[in-house]
């Protein structure tokens, strides 16, 4: 090991770990689309847009794009991309996040994350990560653990 690296490890042990916060909030779509966009074969391909409210800890709107895999019993999966507009732990700003979810039953759960780099206003350096769950297309309770660079 030479004097470099010895420097940079010393560095890295000494930062202090990031400080985590968790935000909560209630979800609802306000609006929702479902389009097919490939049904040549089971299962159906679908790009669902919503648009969502978000009031708790994490408090504003988001529209949404999800691309959705729907087999004929209804269950289904699906990716999500959406801009979040308003305010996180009393901090004003936008971020992103991507999400991957799952439907049976007519119950979603899922896990997101905040896209690197996408934080804006008081929200410039977020990170974080988290989930929701609820009824598909009616309103979800979420969280997002998260923290700043």
């Amino acid at each position: 090991m030479n004097d470099h690296e010895s420097t940079r490890e010393l560095r890295q042990s000494q930062q202090k770990p990031r400080a985590r916060a968790r935000a909560e909030a209630k979800i609802t779509v306000q609006s929702s689309e479902a389009k097919p966009y490939d049904q040549t074969a089971g299962p159906s391909l679908v790009e669902i847009r919503l648009t969502e409210t978000f009031s708790g800890d994490i408090d504003g709107e988001s529209p949404v794009r999800a691309l959705q895999v729907l087999r004929n019993d209804k269950s289904a999966c699906l990716v999500s991309m959406q801009r979040f507009r308003g305010k996180l732990g009393g901090r004003q700003g936008t971020f992103v996040l991507q999400g991957s979810e799952i439907v049976e039953n007519g119950k979603i759960e899922a896990t997101w994350f905040v896209v690197p780099g996408s934080g804006t206003g008081e929200l410039s350096g977020l990170r974080g990560e988290g989930g929701f769950e609820g009824q598909f297309g009616k309103g979800s309770n979420g969280a997002l653990d998260y923290w700043f660079e």
